[in-house]
């Protein structure tokens, strides 16, 4: 049986998305259909559009999205019919050598659904990281569903499937910060905004943000900046070691991904400091940096991916951290919106106005 659907869709780079009608299957064997409730408006989905992630037009837009399971295929054990999740783009598949080896926010071969989604005409559509939730329905890998208390807002829930995971993971799986740590945070978005409630939340002492925008360090402050710097008035290298006593930070978090935020986070760092690149850098973008200060200066240099997380764990447990009242995920939501808003959204998100615009659907 196929269910026949309305679906924001990217047909060629740079052009407006359009809303039209999709087919989405039922689902196979370990797959899981599910009736999205809200999804979360992100840079990636824009990124898809202006063809910055690959070519395979046409798109179906929308990752972030949180919804109940509707049907389950042959095989499925983790979820039921009813359950409320946030889908994941990260499925470990359990068998390749990352998996095996105990580090399964590694994964090589992260696992999606088998069949395809396709528009009215048969043509198949590539689902943004393979989950495609711009949708009334859409159609994944059952270990991308991962289940979390239903008590939460849907608009809230579908944040944690991309950029709050992102942020809130580079802080506390990737940096490893601990209490009584000095962090700064370069871009305080939405990614860099989860960076830094992942700072509070692990027991950070300062936690600087810094940005351009002075709307944006308002929100920084809000999510538990002890201190804004606004890079175009200031230079923040100076101005990190003036705040921690000449020194430097114990963590920097690039949450840009630009050559020259890259570099000031390399600086910012004391010495044996972490630094840690979670902006995703366009593909044209290269680092220059004298290796002599690479080698002197010490510390590490990583990246990461997703907040290096695992979903099946890290979902549940920041769901109920908010519930509980220790970690305000609602603030991350500027605005609901529809389906068919989703370039305004855009427009929007580019003009640095939103944290983040969600669609809720009915």
């Amino acid at each position: 049986m196929t269910n026949v659907v309305d679906g924001v869709v990217s047909h060629s780079k740079g052009d407006k998305v359009k809303l039209q009608s999709i087919i989405v299957p039922d689902p196979g064997d370990d797959e899981v259909l599910v009736k999205v409730k809200a999804c979360g408006v992100c840079h990636t989905d824009l990124h898809y559009r202006e063809g910055s992630i690959n070519d395979d037009y046409p798109f179906l837009l929308g990752h972030e999205a949180a919804g109940i399971v509707q049907k389950v295929g042959g095989g499925v054990t983790n979820v039921d019919e009813g359950d409320f999740v946030v889908i994941a783009w990260r499925s470990p598949c359990g068998r390749c050598r990352s998996c095996v080896r105990g580090k399964p926010w590694y994964c090589f071969d992260s696992q999606n659904a088998t069949q395809k989604m396709t528009l009215k005409d048969g043509t198949e559509l590539t689902p943004a990281l393979g989950i495609g939730a711009f949708s009334e329905l859409t159609l994944i890998a059952a270990g991308q569903a991962i289940k979390v208390d239903p008590s939460v807002k849907p608009e809230t829930a579908g944040l944690m499937g991309c950029g709050i995971m992102a942020g809130l993971g580079a802080s506390i799986n990737t940096a490893g910060i601990s209490q009584g740590d000095s962090v700064a945070v370069f871009g305080c978005g939405g990614v860099g905004n989860a960076a830094i409630a992942g700072a509070k939340l692990a027991g950070a002492q300062t936690i600087i943000g810094i940005d351009i925008a002075d709307n944006k360090l308002a929100w920084a402050r809000d999510f538990g900046a002890t201190h804004t710097i606004n890079a175009l008035e200031n230079e923040p290298v100076q101005l990190i070691r003036n705040i921690t006593g000449g020194h430097g930070v114990d963590v920097s978090i690039d949450a840009v991904g630009t050559e020259s935020t890259y570099n000031q986070a390399f600086y910012a760092r004391d010495h044996a400091g972490m630094l840690v690149l979670v902006g995703v850098p366009n593909t044209e973008m290269t680092l220059d940096l004298p290796l002599i200060e690479v080698f002197g200066r010490g510390g590490a240099l990583k990246s990461s991916w997703y907040g290096d997380c695992l979903p099946s764990r890290d979902f549940p447990t920041y769901i109920n951290h908010h519930l509980k009242g220790t970690l305000d995920l609602d603030k991350f939501v500027t605005e609901t919106i529809a389906l068919d808003e989703i370039e305004d959204a855009f427009k929007k998100m580019e003009d640095g106005q939103v944290l983040r615009s969600v669609v809720l659907f009915d």
